[in-house]
């Protein structure tokens, strides 16, 4: 199942023009990681629209000070970032589509997509490797199988680590559950 520009507006309206540029690297990822079939898609365009603000943020945003939590302390350990204060919490910020964050996720990814994402990490950033990094991480996470079964909370959580902005999520998902019927 392919989603069209036209779809994808309906679902994400604050998409806007960025919509004709991610729907053709979109329907290539989500083949390429088997998000195929109505429940899969609509709750995989949910996700990655809520997560990108509706694809109009491919890198995470937040000041210095925000984004040092993933430079030092027990976040930045548990996502493989160095223990000292040298930048990693800049360099290796949320990005994609799934906002892909930390040096080990980073590496990861990059192996999975054969991108050398630990020297630029800003590949991420890039429409196709946006896609592709979210599908990915949907595929490395099982995430189809819990889409199937109507999980959407527990894919919320293991995209998410909680349920943060839980509301706009499942919105987004009943509105692609109707638009892609």
């Amino acid at each position: 199942m392919s989603i069209t520009q036209q779809q994808l507006l309906q679902i994400l309206p604050n998409a806007g023009p960025v919509a004709g540029v991610f729907v053709p690297v979109l329907n290539a990822a989500m083949l390429h990681y088997q998000i195929i079939g109505q429940k899969r898609v609509a709750a995989f365009i949910a996700q990655v629209g809520h997560e990108s603000g509706q694809f109009r943020y491919v890198r995470e945003l937040g000041n210095d000070q925000y984004l040092s939590k993933y430079d030092t302390g027990s976040l930045a350990k548990r996502l493989g970032n160095t223990p000292e204060a040298d930048g990693d919490g800049q360099k290796y910020r949320g990005r994609g589509l799934i906002q892909i964050t930390g040096r080990a996720n980073y590496m990861a990814c990059g192996e999975g997509l054969s991108l050398d994402l630990i020297k630029q990490p800003e590949l991420l950033e890039k429409p196709q490797h946006a896609c592709m990094s979210a599908a990915w991480f949907w595929a490395t996470k099982g995430l189809s199988t819990l889409a199937d079964a109507g999980q959407f909370d527990k894919i919320t959580q293991r995209i998410n680590g909680g349920q943060n902005g839980a509301a706009d999520r499942q919105a987004l998902y009943a509105r692609a559950l109707e638009v892609l019927a």
